[in-house]
């Protein structure tokens, strides 16, 4: 056992795992360890800019679901727009679960938009089931405000896949799309441009949103 690991066992919380292991079905019970989100932010923070953080990163595929996060937050932490979009086509593919892809948002993207839509097309393409579902949460963090253009909903629209956690991303995207860009999207709904599970997920998730007026949530039930 590596020094790390060793350090996130001493951090261990075996309640708090029983409760993760039951969010994550994609990952095996003996792949986490049970360290609760803010003590791993910490330890990427304590990590930053070291050598152990730098061997860390290079040292893919890790054995423990903690230790994916750990890499995530420091991806986070990095302020060069390049590295950090190396390191991510580096990490992504070897992400095994929700939780861990949606935890990243590093801030270096947000300050790149136009940089970074061309990534963003990369990894909608890519055959990574998280990798695709990165590349939707990031249109959705960064494009749905002002720098939002209709053209986006059509490109998400046509994702199709069989993947869970890539058809409920798009599910999330598009009641997240109606909450900020109502009239832009509601033809996605209003003429069934989506799958039908899709469909009905993206209006069950808008309708249970308080970001959605109650006259908008009568018209969605229509739907």
């Amino acid at each position: 056992m590596t020094m790390l690991q060793e350090c996130l066992f001493s951090m261990q919380d075996e309640g708090y795992r029983d409760f993760q292991c039951k969010l994550m079905p994609t990952v095996a019970r003996e792949a986490v360890i049970g360290v609760r989100t803010p003590r791993l932010r910490a330890l990427a923070k304590k990590l930053r800019g070291t050598r152990e953080a730098t061997a860390f990163l290079s040292s893919l595929p890790h054995r423990y679901y903690e230790e994916n996060n750990l890499h995530a937050f420091l991806i986070e932490q990095i302020t060069d727009f390049d590295a950090c979009v190396a390191a991510l086509d580096a990490f992504l593919p070897c992400v095994n679960n929700w939780a861990t892809c949606d935890s990243m948002n590093p801030k270096i993207l947000g300050m790149h938009k136009d940089r970074l839509l061309p990534f963003i097309e990369r990894w909608l393409n890519s055959k990574d089931t998280y990798a695709v579902r990165f590349g939707i949460k990031l249109l959705m963090t960064w494009f749905l405000d002002e720098d939002f253009e209709e053209c986006y909903l059509a490109r998400v629209a046509r994702i199709r896949s069989e993947e869970y956690y890539v058809n409920m991303m798009i599910a999330w995207y598009f009641a997240t799309a109606l909450a900020k860009q109502y009239a832009a999207t509601l033809p996605y709904l209003e003429e069934h441009r989506l799958p039908d599970w899709i469909h009905a997920k993206t209006v069950r998730k808008a309708i249970e949103s308080y970001r959605i007026s109650k006259e908008q949530k009568d018209h969605l039930r229509t739907l």
